[in-house]
């Protein structure tokens, strides 16, 4: 089986700066990925390159069987099959302020993939009583905890029941309980077979909840491997520095 996220040579600019520089990297059927590196290592430029948020100038992005190429974003509507592929959840969540919970998940499917509303509701109900914030459907983002804003995050990215989870820096705000709690959670998404990247400084996270480390350093990725091999007996000079700087939170 094909792995769900394949990149192949991903350069990206900013200006004159190369943020990527012909990155490669897949992502297989029910693993977590822990994409990690300095700030400033490209990271997040990975992660919306994927979800097309933003262009990149050389390689290809594949998903399931959906293919980017380098260049302009083509428009909304050529992207609608992505959007059903990929999820993602921000650092800071990114809820409609002016939202409730269930309106947050209902307004992408049924505007974006047409779903009825009745459809969309379902789903959303479904997805946050397996995450358990089923009780705050009719609440508004400010109402929340973080560790219940996360999940309803979590819920909305999932709608469309993505074949990629993207998520950046997902444990930054969170207590180690409620990082611990949040590990189990997409250890059980990987479970039903999706492929998750994610983004994050938190080597100890990567440590007991990914199957695999990237490391990505000035754009390059210069270490990939086995999640406990890499952070226990790293070849990289930039692995190393990773794991001896302090925690970023």
């Amino acid at each position: 089986m094909s792995a769900p996220l394949e990149i192949r040579g991903l350069s990206a600019r900013r200006g004159d700066q190369e943020v990527l520089r012909g990155v490669d990297l897949d992502v297989a059927p029910g693993e977590i990925c822990a994409l990690m590196g300095v700030s400033g290592a490209g990271k997040s430029t990975v992660l919306r390159s994927i979800a097309a948020l933003q262009p990149f100038s050389a390689g290809h992005i594949r998903i399931g069987d959906v293919t980017l190429a380098p260049g302009a974003l083509p428009g909304e509507a050529r992207l609608r099959p992505l959007r059903r592929k990929v999820g993602m959840v921000f650092q800071a969540h990114a809820l409609f302020e002016h939202l409730t919970v269930l309106d947050n998940l209902t307004l992408a499917p049924m505007h974006a993939l047409g779903w009825p509303q009745a459809r969309a509701e379902e789903v959303a109900r479904e997805l946050l009583a397996s995450l358990g914030v089923l009780e705050r459907i009719h609440a508004l983002p400010r109402e929340l905890s973080g560790g219940e804003a996360q999940r309803v995050a979590i819920a909305r990215a999932l709608a469309p029941d993505p074949l990629v989870l993207l998520m950046d820096e997902p444990t930054s705000a969170l207590d180690p309980a409620r990082r611990g709690s949040l590990g189990d959670t997409l250890r059980t998404l990987a479970r039903s077979g999706r492929a998750l990247l994610i983004s994050t400084h938190d080597v100890d996270f990567a440590r007991n909840f990914a199957d695999h480390v990237a490391v990505l350093a000035r754009g390059v990725l210069v270490e990939y491997g086995d999640a406990a091999t890499v952070l226990t007996e790293p070849q990289h000079t930039a692995t190393r520095a990773l794991l001896s700087a302090p925690t970023e939170r």
